[in-house]
């Protein structure tokens, strides 16, 4: 909360400040684009393709990285900082005076300018001043020295790892606020050890040394709930996945640059193939209080950062935010976006928590989505110590550390199939209310369920494997005998049409590297359009 304090000086400084404008300055094109669409990877990691490929997400101008003479050219108008850009948005953040930002205008590849205080837009916003979002989290809590069996069995995570889904070749990125000591405390050995933690980068520093901000502990109690192990007395929902951690919320301050931090380092997750991504972290009140959002902003498409999230998940990463710890008061971008996951929080019982933000007829789709234990989670400190904090920061990673598990145990499902297959699990999902959402999920049934349904009457035709390097099979739909196979390349050049017929080998040897699009026609089955590709 912020202090009021009514001092002359204190106040003419918060008018030079504030005299700073932010605002997100969009470009009008990108370069090379069919070039680099027609070779994906010039501009995405092989993980990434092979995900997107597997999920028949397509990859398009969105993904090809933002003209850098540009940014340049902005860097070097007078007055302007830039702090962050977006190749989703094909944008930059900038910082300047409103005079100096609107003179961008002047670029010729400047298309439009969006400033955070919305009176600059020409149109109103309502003020709402920022809070503390760390001041229920941070709040020590009496515990016993013990384990984390109740949060992981409530979502019965605990079912997955006993069928050895432990959460191995899942990718999650944590995208946070501070992550010091992951690199060097006991906690984490484990996940050292099996090279299990990757890269890191702070977005607000701009350096690669994710470890060296030691201002917040956030992010490394956060990632203590998915991938923390200390021998008999703590085991994360995900102990086997793989970790980026990226530092993009600035602790001391409540300003939106932190939402473009967020988008960028959501673009990075994207590009390096990442499969889900944590968010404990949910934006609403600002320092500047013009820059705040209103309550009937938080509709899913108004925020920078809740448009970026939904286009994260059109890229086909499972997004999983808490909802917020703000009670009634309602949920925070980007929890509100309908290609969010958001998850409430409960205590040891299951029950509805005071502080686990409710959601409203104000966002499109039911929210929260579920709900895990944030009442005295267990989470690991800096220092090695188990200790128990309270927040929706601790629900989201227990879930997201599950539903990696989930990924490994069904790699083909989408993002929106998990999302749907995790709510049909949950405790209340013909009865959703704006407090639980869907409810506690069982991760086990959610297994069991698709496992069975995978085993009723196939429906559809299914690739394999793809990626793919000499041989493609095709699993036919159940009384289906014959079918045409047509292949083009990503030019739409037609380079194989033939007859196949159930469990015969397709031989692709003769292919060249790269993109194909794929569809397969039978009678009494609608065709079949996917991506293919050929290493």
């Amino acid at each position: 909360m912020l202090k009021k304090i009514l001092l002359l000086s204190f106040i003419f400084s918060q008018c030079i400040v504030f005299s700073q404008e932010d605002a997100w300055v969009y470009f009008t094109d990108k370069e090379n684009v069919a070039n680099a669409i027609a070779n994906p990877i010039t501009i995405l990691t092989q993980k990434a393709i092979d995900r997107k490929t597997n999920h028949n997400v397509v990859i398009d101008e969105r993904d090809v990285p933002v003209n850098e003479s540009y940014i340049a050219q902005v860097k070097n108008a007078t007055g302007i900082v830039v702090l962050a850009k977006s190749k989703w948005f094909n944008a930059v953040h900038v910082r300047g005076t409103e005079t100096n930002i609107n003179d961008l205008l002047n670029l010729n590849f400047v298309v439009s300018i969006d400033f955070a205080d919305d009176s600059l837009n020409m149109s109103s916003n309502e003020i709402e001043q920022a809070k503390d979002k760390f001041s229920i989290e941070n709040a020590m809590i009496d515990f016993d020295y013990g384990n984390t069996q109740n949060q992981v069995k409530m979502i019965a995570a605990d079912a997955l790892h006993e069928l050895d889904y432990t959460g191995e070749g899942v990718t999650v990125a944590v995208l946070d606020a501070g992550f010091p000591n992951v690199n060097t405390m006991g906690a984490f050995q484990r996940l050292r050890d099996a090279g299990d933690l990757l890269d890191g980068y702070d977005f607000v520093n701009r350096t690669s040394d994710v470890y060296a901000y030691t201002g917040n502990t956030h992010g490394t109690k956060v990632l203590s709930t998915m991938a923390g192990f200390i021998q008999d007395q703590y085991v994360g929902t995900a102990p086997d996945a793989s970790y980026y951690l990226f530092r993009t919320e600035e602790a001391e301050h409540e300003n939106p640059v932190e939402e473009s931090y967020w988008v960028e380092a959501a673009e990075r997750a994207d590009s390096l193939g990442v499969d889900i991504i944590n968010t404990s972290l949910g934006y609403k009140g600002y320092d500047n209080p013009n820059y705040s959002y209103t309550n009937n902003d938080l509709d899913g498409n108004t925020a920078f950062i809740t448009r970026g999230a939904n286009i994260a998940f059109e890229k086909g990463m499972l997004l999983v935010n808490s909802a917020g710890n703000s009670g009634a008061s309602g949920v925070n971008a980007p929890a509100d976006a309908e290609g969010v996951f958001s998850i409430g929080a409960v205590d040891l019982n299951g029950d509805y928590v005071s502080f686990s933000s409710q959601g409203s007829a104000i966002q499109p789709t039911q929210k929260p989505d579920v709900v895990a234990r944030g009442a005295a989670a267990f989470v690991i400190g800096p220092d090695n110590v188990i200790v128990q904090n309270n927040g929706t920061s601790f629900s989201s990673p227990i879930m997201a550390g599950g539903l990696a598990c989930l990924r490994q145990a069904l790699p083909d499902l989408t993002n929106a199939e998990m999302m749907q297959l995790v709510r049909e699990s949950a405790s209340q999902y013909t009865t959703p209310d704006y407090f639980l959402g869907y409810g506690i999920p069982d991760l086990g049934n959610a297994l069991a369920a698709e496992l069975s349904n995978q085993n009723n009457e196939r429906t559809h035709f299914k690739l394999f494997p793809n990626p793919v390097e000499n041989y493609l099979q095709v699993l036919f739909p159940n009384e289906v005998d014959v079918a045409n196979l047509l292949i083009h390349d990503i030019l739409g050049k037609l380079v194989i049409d033939t007859t196949i017929q159930p469990f015969q080998p397709i031989d692709l040897q003769q292919l060249s590297s790269g993109l194909y699009l794929l569809k397969i026609q039978a009678e009494g089955v609608n065709s079949k359009s996917l991506k293919l590709l050929k290493q």
